[in-house]
Parts: C-alpha cells; sequence; structure tokens
C-alpha cells in the first residue's frame, strides 16, 4: 500500500479514468499541486493572505470555465479536420505551460501515433528550430503573463521559416491573433493556473483527430493501464 511507504499522501479524488491515456487524472494532479504550493507558500510566509484568496478565488471558478470551453469546442474539431493529417507535430511552453507542451505532445502520440515532441521554447533554436518547414504545425502555448513576449518572438521565428502555428492563448487581441494560423482562445485566470485551461484544448485536438484518423482513444495500441515492467 502506498500509505505505508509514504510520510504523507495527497488523493486526487478524480474517479475511475475509462481511457487508457490520463486526461481528467492530470487535471486533478494538477489542481492537488497546486493547492499543496499554496499550503507550503501560506506555512512559509512567502504567500501573503490576500494573494493566496486570490488564487483560491479564481481557482475555485476553473470548473465552470473548464465546462464552459467544453459545451463550445467547435473550433478544436475544425482544427483537427485541418491538421490530422500531418505526420509531425512541435509542442512549445514557458515557464509552468513547458510541462503543458509536454502533455499535448504526450497525448498526441499515444492515441492518433502522430510523432509529436513537447519542448521548452527557450530551447528551440538548439534542435527543433532545424525541423520547421510549411509542414510542421506547431502548437504554441502563450498565456498573457510575464513572459508571453518571449513566446510571442518564438511564434515569429516560426513563421519566418514558413510553420504553421497553432496558437493556444487567453489573449486573443495581442498581435499573436495576426501571426498565428490558427488561434484557440481559452478563458482568462491566474498565471500560475493558467496550465488547468490550456491543458484543456491541447487533449480534446489530440481526440479529435485520433478519431479523424480511426484510432482507439480509449484503448490506444501497445499501452496499458498499469505498467508492470521496469
Amino acid at each position: 500500500m502506498l500509505t505505508r511507504e509514504a510520510v504523507g499522501t495527497i488523493y486526487t479524488h478524480a474517479g475511475p479514468e475509462i481511457g487508457v491515456a490520463s486526461t481528467k487524472a492530470f487535471t486533478s494532479q494538477l489542481v492537488a499541486l497546486t493547492l499543496l504550493a499554496l499550503k507550503l507558500g501560506q506555512v512559509r510566509g512567502t504567500l501573503s493572505e490576500d494573494r493566496f484568496r486570490k488564487i483560491v478565488h479564481l481557482l475555485y471558478h476553473v470548473p465552470a470555465q473548464m465546462e464552459h470551453y467544453l459545451a463550445s469546442d467547435g473550433n478544436i474539431e475544425d482544427l483537427a479536420r485541418t491538421f490530422h493529417s500531418h505526420s509531425d507535430f512541435l509542442y512549445l511552453g514557458r515557464g509552468v505551460n513547458y510541462p503543458i507542451a509536454l502533455e499535448g505532445a504526450l497525448k498526441l502520440k499515444e492515441i492518433s501515433y502522430i510523432h509529436a515532441e513537447g519542448y521548452p521554447a527557450g530551447e528551440m533554436k538548439h534542435g527543433p528550430i532545424a525541423l520547421i518547414d510549411e509542414d510542421m504545425p506547431v502548437v504554441a502555448i502563450a498565456p498573457k503573463d510575464a513572459v508571453f513576449d518571449k513566446i510571442f518572438a518564438n511564434v515569429e521565428e516560426v513563421k519566418a521559416r514558413s510553420g504553421i502555428v497553432i496558437a493556444v492563448t487567453d489573449a486573443a487581441d495581442t498581435p499573436l491573433a495576426d501571426k498565428a494560423d490558427a488561434l484557440i482562445e481559452v478563458p482568462k485566470t491566474h498565471p500560475l493556473l493558467s496550465p488547468l485551461l490550456m491543458t484543456l484544448p491541447l487533449q480534446l485536438l489530440a481526440y479529435h483527430i485520433a478519431l479523424l484518423r480511426g484510432c482507439d482513444v480509449d484503448q490506444p495500441r501497445n499501452l496499458a493501464k498499469s505498467v508492470t515492467v521496469e
């Protein structure tokens, strides 16, 4: 039992995950870790009470924002029809959204069998930039946060090399809208909570692309719900 091995346990309370590729369990773990970070900041005195209350208040509204987004994901289906025949994708993210780039790439490769790579946008010039051409969709995770200008610079570099840019952002009223070939707009929230909302369209994009390619989204080939070998 895990509780016998660990000093403490945090349960995600996500309910059963039917599909092999984790979606809601991933999101629930993000929330659990966010709550842990908030608590540690409160206990250590590095997070003011006002800031703590503000972030918790915004976190409380994230489920409703997700539900609203899920009710109108037609844009994602249209994008899937446009890009489902591509054989390679690059996902770029910075800061707290770099792991979300990894998640987006992971979901696409797991359930659609398309080669996809998540990469820290700050290191794009160290390898991935050589792969960018008119056949390479680049998914840029670009919330309006402290590193927005830097991810926008990455987008400009991709466009300068004839790459296809799919931008996921909460700032559609910026020059990003003019640069991107496709724009996925998500609701605004606190920058530290943006991964929760940025994850959703990436998972949906992988889902719709997989369906269009005739893949089994619940039981992807070669994958198992539990790993039994090292």
